[in-house]
């Protein structure tokens, strides 16, 4: 992956900056202070504040696994909560890239490089329990071509923007996402174009548009009832 370069954002944070596709993994405003606001605050915390103890998780594009590092974070100082996470990655990351990555430094009251590692040396396409209140399975697989056995109660939409990866932001593939919603599912994602929540509201979401993190104006959370 030598296309592949780590950079620094401005909270401190790490992110990678993908030369053939001239974009990062995350805000350069801050990778942790991103993913800590759209995914975390706006999806899992919002889920666990409407009374959920147990969440199920997808994640479209598990990336340097930032993520999925908070997510087990939050179960590791939230009691009572427990997270089944599934995550979607079809280029994994070099070993090379993921030894330079140092999240858990800036993370050391939440999370271990052990638990870092974890995530990123488990197997692919096997549900492994983590911790008591995270199981965690990775599929190497696009969105696409993915048949889920599983239905989800919360989905990290953090694909690459649509003007880098519009395939990924397509009603039909929404359409074949909204199969495996459990009744309440929440969606949150840091996109916040228009034609995308249109979509969200075609496949029955009611579209909440919510302040976007730092560098960012908006970003969107979807609420689906059957």
């Amino acid at each position: 992956m030598s296309h592949i370069k780590i950079i620094e954002t401005s909270d401190g944070s790490q992110s990678l900056y993908h030369e053939s596709l001239n974009e990062t993994y995350h805000s350069t405003h801050g990778a942790v202070t991103e993913s800590q606001h759209v995914f975390i605050k706006h999806g899992l915390e919002f889920l666990v504040n409407s009374g959920k103890e147990h969440i199920r998780i997808l994640e479209v594009g598990f990336g340097t696994g930032l993520n999925a590092l908070l997510t087990l974070g939050f179960t590791n100082i939230a009691g009572g909560i427990s997270i089944d996470y599934t995550t979607l990655e079809p280029y994994p990351l070099t070993q090379a890239i993921i030894d330079q990555l140092k999240y858990h430094e800036q993370l050391a009251d939440q999370v271990s490089q052990n638990d870092f590692l974890n995530l990123h040396n488990a197997n692919w396409g096997e549900r492994q329990q983590l911790t008591s209140q995270f199981a965690f399975t990775k599929h190497q697989t696009t969105l696409q071509s993915f048949r889920p056995s599983d239905s989800y109660d919360l989905i990290y939409y953090d694909a690459f923007a649509p003007s880098k990866q519009s395939e990924m932001w397509e009603l039909s593939l929404l359409k074949q996402l909204k199969q495996n919603f459990n009744d309440g599912a929440v969606l949150v994602t840091y996109c916040a174009r228009g034609q995308f929540k249109r979509d969200l509201a075609t496949i029955e979401m009611s579209v909440e548009t919510l302040p976007g993190p730092p560098g960012k104006k908006e970003m969107v959370r979807g609420i689906f009832n059957k």
